[in-house]
Parts: C-alpha cells; sequence; structure tokens
C-alpha cells in the first residue's frame, strides 16, 4: 500500500471509529452504493442491494409507497389517519420527514373506514411492490421528536411480501419492529419480533424484545439488522442489544422495509400534552446482501 492510500485508509478508519465502528467492522477501501461496505463475520463484504440518501426534494416513488390503505395507529378516541400529503410526508435537508399533525377539524380515516374521523393525520411509506429481500444487514439512521410525554411512537420495520404466498396470517406469518419508540420511554429504542408461540407470551426480553437498548429521543440513532437463516441480531449505534436464533419459519421468506410515525397505544396514549407535530426524520436506509 502507498503512503496516500494508507493514510486515507487511516483517516477513514478514524472516522468509523468515532461513528462507534472499526476497521474490524467496515473495509475503509471498499465502497458501493451504500457508502463503505461492512464485513461479514467471514470477513467477506456486504454487498449494497438498495440505498436511499433522501439527498432529493420529494420523495422516490420508484422505492416508496405512501400508506392510505389499510393502517392506522392509537386509539379510538384518539388515531391518526394515514395520507399521502406533503405535510404528512416529504423529503428536505437530507432527510424523509414522516410527520403527525393536528388538523382544525375531524375527517373521515380514509386508511381505516372502520374508524370514527379523527383530528389528526400522519405518514407510513413503504417499498410494498417495489423492494424486498429475504436475509442481510438493514440499517437506517433515525432521529424522533424529543418528548417524555406520551403519546408518540415510531416504527422502523419489516413486514412479509405479500407477493410470497403464505398460509399464515399475523403473527405467525411474522414482523420484524427493528425499532419501536415510545414517548413515555424517551431514552429506549425497543426492538420486537412477531412469530410463533412467543406472541402468546408476550414480550420475552431477550427472545423477541428487548428493554435495555439505550436511544434518546432528539438525537439521531443507528439501527442495524443482521438476518440470516439462523440468527436475528438487532444493534443501535453498533451496540448488539438483541439476538434470536429461533429459526422460525416465519423468517425465511422476503421483506419488505416501513417506517411510520404514529400516535400511541396501551400505556403510551395520546392525551394532547405531547408536542404536534412531531415528526419521525430518516438520514439514510441501506440494505445489503
Amino acid at each position: 500500500m502507498n503512503r496516500s492510500l494508507a493514510a486515507v485508509a487511516t483517516l477513514l478508519v478514524l472516522s468509523f471509529a468515532l461513528l462507534g465502528e472499526t476497521d474490524a467492522d467496515v473495509d475503509p477501501l471498499s465502497s458501493d452504493a451504500c457508502g463503505p461496505q461492512p464485513l461479514k463475520s467471514d470477513g467477506s463484504a456486504w454487498v449494497c442491494a438498495f440505498d436511499d440518501e433522501f439527498d432529493g426534494t420529494e420523495l422516490d416513488r420508484t422505492r416508496w409507497v405512501p400508506q392510505t390503505t389499510h393502517f392506522s395507529t392509537g386509539t379510538p378516541e384518539a388515531h391518526a389517519c394515514y395520507v399521502d400529503d406533503p405535510q404528512n410526508v416529504s423529503v428536505s435537508g437530507g432527510t424523509l420527514n414522516l410527520t403527525v399533525r393536528t388538523l382544525g377539524a375531524p375527517v373521515p380515516c380514509l386508511s381505516d373506514p372502520a374508524l370514527a374521523p379523527s383530528p389528526y393525520t400522519s405518514g407510513s411509506v413503504s417499498t410494498y411492490h417495489l423492494f424486498s429481500q429475504q436475509y442481510g444487514r438493514f440499517e437506517a439512521r433515525v432521529k424522533v421528536e424529543a418528548t417524555s410525554d406520551p403519546g408518540l411512537q415510531e416504527t422502523f420495520w419489516l413486514w412479509p411480501d405479500d407477493r410470497v404466498a403464505t398460509g399464515e396470517v399475523w403473527p405467525l406469518a411474522g414482523e420484524i419492529d427493528v425499532l419501536e419508540s415510545y414517548s413515555v420511554n424517551p431514552d429506549l429504542g425497543i426492538p420486537f419480533l412477531h412469530y410463533s408461540g412467543n406472541d402468546n407470551g408476550g414480550p420475552i426480553p431477550g427472545t423477541n424484545t428487548a428493554w435495555d437498548c439505550i436511544a434518546p429521543r432528539g438525537a439521531y440513532n443507528t439501527w442495524t439488522l443482521e438476518w440470516s437463516p439462523t440468527e436475528l441480531k438487532v444493534e443501535v449505534n453498533a451496540r448488539t442489544c438483541l439476538v434470536n436464533t429461533s429459526g422460525d419459519p416465519a423468517f425465511q421468506k422476503p421483506y419488505i422495509v416501513a417506517f411510520t410515525q404514529a400516535l400511541g397505544t396501551t400505556g403510551n396514549v395520546y392525551d394532547g400534552r405531547a408536542p404536534l407535530p412531531a415528526t419521525l426524520s430518516v438520514d439514510y436506509v441501506h440494505v445489503w446482501k
């Protein structure tokens, strides 16, 4: 290696160390569309399969679909209707912004007609029928509204691609919540895996969820899922907080990627104190295979 390449490599390694990564995690001389390539446990590099840096001025609809049907969050008394509106779903300043806000008067909840009209609307996007992947490394750098008042919930999650036939329904069909953030827990992010009998037993820390993933609201945190046929590992800011080795059939098929800004439910119901509008900001999302 010549001196100039060595200097560049050293600077990159130092930069990644400051970000919580080390030269054991990333090859500083190898990059692709997702940037410097993380290394697998066998020393080979992950290869970029999907990338959005949100550097434009509007949502890239070749990658993302705003949610407008079959989805709402909150309670019957305080729920957000999902709409495709630039005040709820936007891209600016290098981020994807999903915002829950208050309207002047209640409107019909077209995303869930069974619900009563609501004065709250919000944004949710996914790669529905545009991109899905089975196994790999999924990562996003996200920030949620800084508050400890109840009522806000945000999610970086994966959902089974419905183009792949399955005889199961949720939760047996599976769901991978890399991050669920609740404003009543302002210093935590909570991963949660939905599958088979574990849902019948509720949350089981260390198996299908974790309650010690430090991720303060109001600051950017980097969430990573590494998923193989035998293991799902969730990290926040390069710290492992959940490892699941069930190898459950629910996790043996392609999943889409989604982000949601929500109003909260049980134990985190919106009562008017949490600040609105409130925004989930996504700096980037990378998927490797």
